[in-house]
This record gives structure tokens, sequence and C-alpha cells, in this order.
């Protein structure tokens, strides 16, 4: 299996600030790679739209086929990853956010307030998915991306359903 590149992204004014240490992108980069796709470690960036769009294209411009997110989605007013994401996607591909929004039931009732999203940048063939911020959404999150990523990197390399 050819291994493809990945990234993630944490979106925190406080770990991009060095205030806190980023828990949930290792653990992400950690899945990524034991999934056999090729993940750099974590990007930091401060919450914001600007931020989050401007990491995103530069992970896109690098030739980036699947870019998660982790932090921002909630209902706090920076959490503005969905925002920021949706300024860099073309297409949305919403079955991915709800399947995390209901599966992440079983930890907390909590991740019903997840605002994340997720979606193809055309014409790269990108996936982004956003994940919450805690170490629980992302451990339990990046295996359902993982089920259907290779799937859809090929889907949009224009392979056969």
């Amino acid at each position: 299996m050819t291994s493809l590149p990945a990234c993630v992204i944490t979106v925190s004014d406080r770990s991009f600030a060095g205030e806190r240490e980023d828990r949930g992108g290792p653990i992400a980069v950690g899945l990524l790679r034991d999934a056999g796709w090729h993940c750099p470690d974590a990007e930091v960036v401060a919450d914001g739209v600007d931020s989050v769009a401007e990491a995103l294209r530069r992970a896109v411009g690098r030739g980036v086929r699947l870019i998660l997110t982790t932090g921002g989605t909630g209902v706090s007013p920076r959490d503005l990853t969905p925002e920021g994401t949706r300024q860099v996607i073309t297409r949305e591909v919403p079955g991915i956010a709800e399947e995390l929004r209901r599966s992440g039931l079983a930890d907390t009732p909590l991740s019903v307030l997840s605002r994340g999203v997720a979606g193809i940048v055309d014409p790269a063939g990108a996936l982004v998915v956003n994940l919450p911020g805690s170490t629980r959404a992302v451990a339990s999150g990046v295996p359902i991306v993982l089920g259907v990523a290779r799937h859809i990197v090929d889907q949009t390399d224009g392979g056969d359903h």
C-alpha cells in the first residue's frame, strides 16, 4: 500500500502561545503513521478563520491528501475552525462529521456541540476533516476518518466505485 501524505493541524490559541501542550495533535499523527500515511509532526496554529484557512491552503499546496484539524469546533467565540475550513473546501462530505458526532456520544453527550465539518478541496483531491480538540475525540475520531480516507483519495483521483 502506497504511503500517502497527511498532516495534522492543531488549532489552539493556548498551544500556539506555548501555554498548553498540544496533546491531541500527536495522537492523531501517531494513528495516521500507524495506518501507513506519511505524516509530519502536528502544526499548531492560533484559533481564527484566517489562521485555519491559511494553514489548510499551505497543506494543500504541499500536496497533502488528508488533513485533520483538532480543536476549534465548539461554540466558544474563538472556535472558528469550521468557518476557516469552509473557506478552503469546495465540496462538503457531511456524513463524516455526522458520524464523528454520533460515535462521540459514547464518550460524552457534549459531542453534539461539535460544529466540525469535512470536505474535499478540488482540484487537489485533499480530504479535510475537523476533529474536536479533546484527546478522546481525536483517539476515537481518527479511525473513523481512516475507514474512508483512502477510498475518498482514490475517488478524487478518478477511481471506480
